[in-house]
């Protein structure tokens, strides 16, 4: 394992092509001979989408393992943490693209938090594709493939079209063919996860989170055990954790450090915090991430 835990951007990893700055497509294999450092423990600071037409192996999102297998799609967002560890050689099609190229397509910042697969959660970012949809999605790769390296009139915005074709068939895939109506609930939990998102390192506590949704804590925990079974302050607490987590996977930040990123005022007590939680000291889990 590398010393240090790289975050790749966008711009580090297209070529040398001006067509498309903030997005790329290629075949699997092509894409991995270039960039055999992706094998390492890294994170995106853009969205990844990788589709496995062969090959098996594991691949590790978030600390989650899952076997690859042929016809799998997965989802990443930014900041999640990845590796791969092939047990015979892979291929597929992978596409990279930043916030700001699917966003000013749309001008809705938040329309990618609609699927599932776009959420963050590691178990919901992993999709084994029937067949049928297979093919339909592996048609739709090479027709991004096929446009990222053109520059006619309309490609950017193609591009995007064809990958909404993508996110739509897979969501159709999950959901069901039939839709059911929204749920104000789902709305309020959709909400509630985004706020932690953004403030878990100073707001720790649901009543925190509660305040900003206008709903009482009594609702925001109705809310979380209705709809995935645990409370409020578990949420939070998991996605703390999640965050300590991906820090220690790198070596040149030291615990302190990481507390004190983390909102917590005493390293011993993110010490304790992180052993309460997961069975081991920060120090303990770091070394098991190089056993």
């Amino acid at each position: 394992m590398k010393k240090l835990f790289p975050v790749y951007h966008i711009n580090s990893i297209k070529d040398d092509t001006p067509l498309h700055e903030e997005v790329t497509a290629a075949p699997f294999a092509s894409y991995l001979s270039l960039h055999p450092h992706f094998l390492y423990p890294h994170r995106h600071s853009f969205y990844h989408i990788l589709l496995f037409t062969s090959g098996s192996g594991s691949h590790t999102i978030d600390f989650q393992q899952f076997t690859i297998q042929p016809g799998q799609i997965y989802f990443m967002s930014p900041g999640q943490v990845h590796t791969w560890n092939f047990s015979s050689q892979a291929d597929g099609y992978v596409i990279n693209f930043s916030a700001h190229f699917f966003h000013s397509f749309l001008r809705d910042a938040n329309y990618l938090e609609q699927f599932p697969f776009f959420r963050g959660a590691a178990d919901q970012s992993v999709i084994n594709l029937s067949p049928t949809i297979a093919q339909q999605v592996s048609i739709a790769f090479e027709l991004v493939i096929a446009e990222v390296n053109t520059n006619n009139h309309y490609t950017q915005d193609m591009i995007c079209a064809l990958l909404t074709r993508i996110f739509i068939t897979v969501a159709r895939e999950t959901s069901g063919a039939t839709d059911k109506a929204p749920n104000p609930n789902h709305t309020q939990l959709a909400n509630f996860k985004k706020l932690v998102n953004l403030h878990f390192a100073e707001k720790k506590l649901p009543k925190e989170y509660a305040e900003l949704l206008h709903i009482t804590p009594g609702q925001l925990n109705n809310i979380c055990n209705e709809l995935l079974g645990k409370p409020a302050g578990d949420i939070i607490k998991d996605r703390i954790m999640l965050e300590a987590k991906r820090m220690l996977v790198n070596a040149g930040i030291t615990i302190a450090e990481i507390a004190w990123q983390l909102g917590f005022s005493d390293n011993s007590y993110f010490s304790k915090y992180f052993k309460k939680n997961t069975g081991a000291t920060p120090d303990e889990f770091r070394r098991s991430l190089h056993s």
